[in-house]
């Protein structure tokens, strides 16, 4: 069935994305690129003999991406993990010869989400010792590089898969990934006209009574400080702290006792 495609930005091409991992020698890993996966929305993982598979360690490393380790396809064959995919990326620190042109990873993950609207898509990740042999590499249609420090470019098998499906993220959300927190907004509302206006008569008069301005000779202060403030884009919140500082040197310049000037707000 034809599935229409839809806007990179809805993020649906990752449910097209399949990670292969070709001969991994170490079940943790498995378990490490599976949760990799889940925290950048990427589901589809496909096994090509894995040494051992399933594992408990798998599943101590997956870190409660358990789902995507029950889902994972185990395969026989690299063809058998490729068949009906429309486009294969090799992921292989190593530039060849021969074989399909490499590209950077950023770049890749935007071609990559694009061809997602025309089918399944697939990035092959080889051993942890030798990487992908030229005879997988040659089985794909792009190579992909991540670009490391040319002195030590070595990656854990899981850190290239969290890498690649970070960016492949950043690609299906057009750089604006949705963000979810449960921490509560540090921000308010901002400040209305009116109530800027008064936190700037407070500040006035606070400077005039401590002898910081002078009225005769105000020189250019207050629009210094309106332009100053007005850079920071001042919250509801904000202007109640500072309208209480003024409060609380009021107070003190007006001595014990006393509740400072009496203005209204």
């Amino acid at each position: 069935m034809n599935r229409p495609a839809r806007s990179p930005s809805s993020g649906v091409p990752l449910e097209r994305i399949r990670v292969v991992l070709s001969h991994t020698s170490h079940p943790g890993n498995i378990g490490a690129a599976a949760r990799a996966m889940k925290t950048m929305g990427v589901s589809c993982l496909v096994l090509v003999n894995p040494k051992r598979f399933p594992d408990d360690e798998a599943v101590a490393r997956a870190a409660g991406a358990d789902d995507i380790l029950a889902g994972a396809r185990v395969c026989t064959t690299l063809d058998a993990a490729l068949a009906d995919t429309v486009w294969v990326c090799a992921v292989s620190a190593r530039h060849r010869n021969l074989g399909p042109p490499a590209l950077p990873a950023r770049q890749a993950a935007v071609d990559l989400v694009a061809r997602a609207g025309a089918g399944e898509v697939a990035l092959l990740f080889g051993n942890e010792t030798a990487g992908l042999s030229n005879a997988e590499v040659q089985r794909c249609r792009q190579t992909v590089y991540i670009p490391a420090d040319p002195g030590y470019g070595s990656l854990n098998l899981a850190a290239a898969v969290q890498l690649l499906c970070y960016e492949l993220r950043l690609a299906a959300f057009a750089g604006s990934p949705p963000v979810v927190t449960r921490t509560m907004p540090f921000a308010s509302p901002p400040a209305v006209h009116q109530d800027v206006e008064r936190f700037y008569a407070h500040l006035e008069r606070v400077m005039v009574a401590s002898d910081f301005l002078d009225p005769e000779r105000p020189r250019r202060l207050l629009p210094k400080l309106r332009r100053l403030f007005g850079r920071t884009e001042l919250e509801s919140d904000e202007i109640n702290i500072l309208r209480g500082l003024l409060d609380a040197v009021e107070r003190k310049l007006a001595g014990p006792g006393r509740s400072g000037s009496g203005n209204a707000r």
